[in-house]
């Protein structure tokens, strides 16, 4: 899910977290893991995997991205905050460029006047904003089936992890699933880039 990059960070004090910045060519993805939420996977393999959605998706560079792995705690919380809805979700993506920002792609609406980018020192990374990932619902969604695209599959969390990161990485990317024409171009796209 999209939302709106607000309050998003206000409570971030309130959890011990432990980050680690990792430098993948042109980008910088910053990998936050809260207290007690499981390790499914390095943070270097989910670096990749958010590279891959970059640069699938186009996505202006050098650029920073955040990804912080949560709780279904935490979940709850931004939902209720960001998207008005009760309970925690699987993933919240906070974009901070708006769609116009990145390529246009198949089953996207028709583009806007272009975004004429903000001008940045010279080497600074464009911060183009941030996932939180609920691990503790991949872990439930994989192990109960209702994991993957379609909410049908049994398959490890890792896989699932996986699946949330590309899916937030693309919302932040100007991806989204509202009408069925975006929905079929994402989950195409996510199915390419999630292939062995």
């Amino acid at each position: 899910m999209r939302a709106t990059h607000g309050e998003a960070g206000r409570d971030r004090r309130a959890y011990r977290v432990a980050v680690q910045s990792l430098y993948l060519g042109p980008w910088r993805i910053d990998v936050e893991r809260r207290d007690g939420v499981p390790r499914l996977l390095p943070a270097t393999a989910l670096a990749r995997v958010i590279v891959a959605a970059l640069e699938a998706a186009g996505a202006p560079r050098p650029a920073s991205l955040g990804l912080i792995l949560a709780d279904d705690g935490e979940l709850a919380v931004l939902n209720e905050q960001h998207m008005g809805k009760v309970g925690p979700t699987d993933v919240l993506s906070f974009p901070l460029l708006p769609p116009e920002a990145f390529p246009s792609h198949p089953g996207a609406p028709a583009a806007g006047a272009p975004v004429k980018p903000f001008a940045l020192p010279p080497g600074t990374r464009r911060h183009l904003g941030d996932i939180v990932v609920s691990v503790e619902r991949a872990i439930d969604q994989a192990a109960a089936g209702r994991g993957g695209q379609t909410g049908n599959m049994r398959w490890d969390a890792h896989d699932e992890l996986r699946l949330l990161v590309t899916h937030g990485t693309l919302h932040v990317c100007g991806w989204d699933h509202a009408e069925p024409d975006e929905e079929a171009a994402m989950r195409a796209l996510e199915r390419n880039l999630l292939a062995p």
